[in-house]
């Protein structure tokens, strides 16, 4: 077979313990996911989970013990920080029941969606999409994944970020409106999932914006700890 250019390589993410990585087929993202950002963003309740997506080269992967880098992204003067649990498919399946959801995830990292606000909020307004705000390069970057066996208690683990040096967002996955069993029931009944599928599940209170030369540190317990600089 010939291309009419090279292909892009494939973006794939290091696996804890293993010289295998993890091939990325699609990113999707769930939206107001934990109850105190709801209200941060100006909604309550338990209202039905709604999914954005992330394109795969967004994905910004940043090995075990290193500091990834992301430009200051062009276009907006408030790009937020969300810190993630993400779950990372390795059986894929469509109407997938809450009762087996777990069966399909082979692992999980931490992850965070970068997010130009301005233009989010802008697009909100107008009625319009907003993948500008959401869906931009360098927008999702994640840490290692350590397979689900290694993982420990991921749905009560500990959640924080911490911007430069001071806390911004803390809280437990226990906290997630949809729990990741749930949110992949309802994911999968609208796409048909695949191996090498990431979701990232939602991001506590505490967003705020960084600027040029802030250094994030976040960790969800028992996956790590993710380190990212603005340049």
């Amino acid at each position: 077979m010939s291309f009419v250019f090279t292909p892009p390589a494939l973006v794939s993410v290091p696996v804890v313990g293993t010289l295998d990585r993890f091939p990325v087929h699609r990113v999707y993202c769930v939206g107001r996911n934990y109850e105190e950002h709801a209200k941060e963003m100006g909604f309550t309740g338990r209202e039905p989970p709604f999914f954005f997506l992330k394109p795969a080269d967004a994905v910004v992967v940043v090995e075990a013990g290193q500091t990834g880098v992301i430009p200051y992204p062009s276009l907006t003067s408030n790009l937020h920080h969300e810190i993630e649990l993400v779950a990372a498919i390795g059986t894929g399946g469509k109407n997938i029941k809450a009762a087996d959801a777990l069966k399909h995830i082979f692992g999980y990292a931490v992850g965070l969606d970068m997010t130009r606000r301005d233009l989010q909020g802008e697009m909100k307004k107008q009625g319009r999409p907003w993948c500008i705000g959401k869906a931009y390069d360098h927008s999702a970057p994640i840490g290692p994944i350590t397979p689900a066996d290694k993982a420990g208690d991921v749905a009560n683990a500990e959640i924080y970020l911490q911007v430069n040096g001071k806390d911004r967002q803390r809280s437990t996955v226990s906290k997630l409106i949809w729990n990741l069993a749930e949110t992949i029931e309802h994911l999968s009944a609208a796409w048909e999932l695949q191996p090498g599928d990431l979701i990232y599940t939602g991001t506590p209170e505490g967003v705020a914006a960084v600027v040029s030369g802030d250094t994030m540190l976040g960790e969800v317990r028992g996956l790590g700890t993710l380190t990212v600089k603005v340049a």
